[in-house]
């Protein structure tokens, strides 16, 4: 499932509040300090920050499939090489045990329960 991507109420806020701000005087200054200049570099810093956030989710969301699907690749090819090594050598064999595999000869064997009878 991919990474839900991120949005800012704070960033959507201040975006509107600019437009306001802007609508009063386009270069409004505010205690010497304030201005509708700073704060619009401001928002662009946080949408950019936002941007590249939101891609590497996406690119982390890419490698996690790549790395499923190496997975289950492996998986299979594991499987094949335990079949083979019982293929050629048998599935009672040393061989085919140390490969990873139960000799035939060793696996459990379900026991029948006896039947309890109901008075």
């Amino acid at each position: 499932m991919a990474r839900q991507k991120r949005s800012s109420r704070v960033l959507d806020k201040a975006e509107s509040r600019l437009t306001g701000v802007q609508s009063i005087d386009e270069k409004l200054v505010l205690n010497k300090q304030l201005t509708a200049q700073a704060y619009g570099a401001h928002i662009n810093t946080l949408t950019h920050k936002l941007n590249a956030y939101n891609k590497a989710l996406a690119d982390v969301d890419a490698l996690q499939i790549e790395v499923d699907e190496a997975e289950d690749f492996l998986s299979n090819y594991s499987e094949q090489m335990l079949m083979g090594v019982g293929a050629e050598f048998g599935k009672n064999s040393a061989e085919y045990e140390r490969a990873g595999g139960v000799r035939k000869s060793d696996r459990k064997r379900p026991t029948r329960r006896a039947a309890v009878a109901v008075s």
